[in-house]
């Protein structure tokens, strides 16, 4: 377990250990425009490849306009 970990904060220092990439996140700007373009939220999660579970999120934290 100690030399686990010391292997991880190596790989971390070498920017090696990024851990897996946000993917709802970064469609966010795109599911706010679908939503506004008046798709569903079932279409907009199914049209992007994410869960509907992500797409209400995104549409929560949406700056209110």
């Amino acid at each position: 377990l100690e030399r686990q970990r010391e292997g991880i904060l190596k790989a971390k220092s070498a920017g090696k250990y990024k851990g897996r990439k946000p993917t709802a996140r970064a469609k966010a700007h795109q599911v706010r425009e679908l939503l506004a373009s008046g798709m569903t939220e079932a279409q907009t999660a199914m049209e992007l490849g994410i869960s509907r579970s992500s797409v209400q999120r995104i549409k929560a934290s949406a700056p209110n306009d």
